[in-house]
């Protein structure tokens, strides 16, 4: 059985220990292994993105710094040291498959300040688009322990809810969740599936197991719930092996964790539940019946625009009589808002140029109030 079948976009952590030896050198054969397995899932159309650690690690060898203890500032240089050579490797391993390789850096506010989350997933989608796969790792050259993920899995995590990725993959230095470390109890029991991350399931968890991971099975069971209850689906799979990704596909032994819901219905219960309203539209009758029909929010059709917000924040739609039909991010700022609003899609292309959207709040990022399928889906 082909594990990774069912995907079609998937973000792929690998940690630090498959990526470089106990020497702090480059695993160069397993990752040309990799890198083939992943241009083969990329040939078949899946895409791909990577969140690789392996910076510092990297980056202790080359500058002769300590293994095992390291100094903030220490860890900040090699970061430094070892980014470079990292997204040397990558862009080497893949280049030998004719795949441009695009790195992003990311911080913590990145995935939680709605402006830069919105830069970085287009430019994660636009990449992907144009067929190159993003190397992304925390840019530890300038974290500190106060504004950190602290460790990829959960990053990987961000990452995957970010782009939407159907699956998130943890390559690891285990084939998964066992019902208790199987370093200390040799009776553990491995688990192929987890329907849902409960109490029970987060007791299983684990420490880490080796000084070049920052986190063990408990940080993998963490960003396993960040990425369900997106909607992603996650699984972890033992990594140490050549081609790990070509085991999955396979049915090399794997935990997977099925996500709690649907993408749409996670997307409508975030925007409806946990996102503060920032302004509202006031929107004719015939735009009222496009949204009930699941057409966009266009300009033409917005009579008036109220409050001050900024692209991605969350906005009402409020029909004719003031009542509120529907919850969206908004696609253009407040300003923009206001100067577009009543116009044709091509005036607004006028006014503020080729490359801009024209719909004030897309489908995809919209929610009928009240509509029967949407009850439903916000349980």
């Amino acid at each position: 059985m082909n594990a990774l079948a069912p995907y079609k976009r998937l973000t792929i952590k690998i940690g630090s220990a498959l990526l470089v030896d106990k020497q702090g050198k480059l695993r160069a054969a397993w990752l040309a292994d990799l890198a083939s397995d992943i241009a083969a899932l990329k040939a078949d159309g899946c895409e791909v993105v990577i969140v690789s650690s392996g910076a510092i690690a990297l980056g202790r060898g080359l500058l002769g710094l300590s293994a095992v203890a390291l100094t903030l500032e220490q860890s900040q240089a090699a970061a430094s040291a070892g980014q470079i050579a990292l997204s040397q490797a990558w862009a080497e391993a893949l280049g030998r498959h004719d795949i441009v390789t695009g790195q992003i850096l990311i911080t913590p506010n990145i995935t939680e300040e709605r402006r830069y989350y919105l830069n970085a997933r287009t430019t994660i989608a636009t990449l992907l688009g144009l067929g190159a796969i993003p190397i992304i790792n925390e840019n530890d050259s300038v974290a500190t322990a106060e504004i950190r993920y602290g460790d990829n899995d959960r990053l990987s995590a961000r990452v995957a809810t970010m782009i939407e990725a159907d699956c998130l993959v943890l390559l690891s230095d285990i084939d998964g969740l066992y019902t208790a470390p199987p370093a200390k109890d040799p009776n553990a029991t491995h688990l192929p599936v987890v329907k849902a991350i409960t109490p029970a399931i987060e007791a299983m968890a684990g420490g880490a197991a080796s000084h070049l991971s920052r986190g063990g099975m408990t940080t993998k069971v963490e960003a396993g719930k960040i990425a369900t209850q997106a909607g992603t689906a996650m699984i972890i799979a033992k990594g140490t092996e050549s081609h790990p990704l070509r085991a999955l596909t396979e049915d090399g032994r794997h935990t997977l964790f099925h996500p709690a819901q649907s993408r749409a219905q996670a997307r409508k219960r975030w925007i409806m539940g946990t996102l503060a309203v920032s302004g509202w539209l006031q929107i004719d009758a015939g735009a009222a019946r496009a949204l009930l029909t699941g057409k966009s929010l266009l300009p033409i059709g917005v009579t008036r625009v109220t409050g001050s917000f900024e692209r991605g924040d969350a906005i009402a739609v409020l029909n004719e009589d003031g009542v509120e039909i529907a919850r969206g991010l908004a696609g253009l700022d407040s300003e923009e808002a206001r100067l577009v609003m009543g116009k044709r899609s091509d005036a607004v292309l006028e006014l503020l140029g080729v490359g801009n959207r024209a719909a004030l709040v897309h489908r995809d990022n919209l929610v009928l109030v009240g509509a029967k399928e949407d009850v439903n889906e916000l349980g």
